[in-house]
């Protein structure tokens, strides 16, 4: 080879660009179709749980009370009429004022039962406090047939059948344990200095709680608020039993009055279900921003 030829092809491999390398994806970084293949099952996902809502929605339309049977037909004569009959000649508001009576009842009372049980649980060393937590989930291991009876015989000793302040008890025995197991768990999150800073300003325990690890424990009152105005709001079994009074039903006990031996209203259920979801969904609407950071700080440490 002479000399020339090598010169030539080192000025030829020194003129020519350098290879520009790949993208280098980074760590966490997921590629075009797996960005592609999680969005399709978040949509999927979606769609799966938006469709009985909208399905609900397209059937209250319906005027007649079997057009759930033949769907397509609602499509040409869709009205209004189930709603106007749901709120002009049924006692659907009677039925809503008791149902927000109840459940924001038992969301006040069952919150603070709940978060003083679990700030004392938190903090407090007493003997066989790590059994009373445990007791506190057995109570939910019993079905509610079992529990029914022997309620209702104590509700009947205090003169509180057919009363909200009965119900909304039954109530709290259900929504505190859940609550309390919660909290606490978010209780520990937050450092104990704050207590002792509390203490040290000359702040009572109780002053501590409230002014202090209250407004700090947001997030988590709000996921117990969540949780026990939706148990209160929703339930069937109690409210049939306790409340004998039909202008004190609940909306979930009114919705059976559609529903008799021998016939089926679905329109005018599938109305009422409909107006139902608007109280809750404001509910959900208040307490969302504090909702998924509740949920995951109250899960991580227990």
């Amino acid at each position: 080879m002479s000399t020339t030829t090598v010169e030539t092809s080192a000025a030829v491999t020194k003129d020519s660009p350098a290879p520009v390398p790949g993208r280098v994806r980074r760590r966490g970084e997921s590629g075009p179709l797996a960005s592609l293949a999680s969005h399709g099952i978040l949509i999927v996902a979606s769609l799966v749980a938006l469709f009985p809502v909208a399905w609900l929605v397209f059937l209250s339309l319906g005027p007649d009370k079997d057009d759930y049977l033949h769907p397509g037909r609602i499509w040409s004569k869709m009205t209004f009429d189930n709603y106007a009959f749901v709120l002009q000649h049924t006692n659907f508001f009677d039925w809503l004022t008791s149902s927000l009576i109840v459940s924001l009842g038992t969301t006040l009372l069952g919150v603070l039962v709940a978060a003083t049980t679990g700030y004392a649980v938190s903090r407090m060393r007493f003997p066989g406090y790590r059994k009373f937590m445990w007791v506190l989930l057995v109570t939910q291991m019993f079905p509610v047939a079992v529990l029914m009876v022997p309620m209702y015989q104590i509700m009947a000793d205090l003169q509180l059948i057919d009363t909200y302040l009965g119900l909304i008890l039954v109530y709290c025995s259900t929504a505190v344990p859940y609550c309390a197991w919660l909290l606490k768990g978010y209780f520990d999150t937050i450092p104990f200095e704050i207590d002792e800073a509390g203490r040290v300003d000359g702040l009572s325990p109780f002053g501590t709680f409230f002014r202090l690890i209250l407004p700090l424990a947001k997030p988590g009152l709000a996921v117990a608020a969540f949780y026990s105005f939706i148990t209160a709001f929703g339930e069937v079994a109690f409210a049939t039993t306790f409340m004998l009074d039909d202008q004190k039903y609940t909306l979930a006990v009114g919705l059976q009055s559609f529903v008799s031996e021998h016939d089926a209203q679905r329109n005018l259920m599938a109305a009422t279900a409909v107006l139902i979801a608007i109280p809750v969904s404001a509910f959900f609407y208040l307490v969302q921003k504090n909702l998924v950071t509740g949920l995951t700080a109250g899960g991580t440490k227990g």
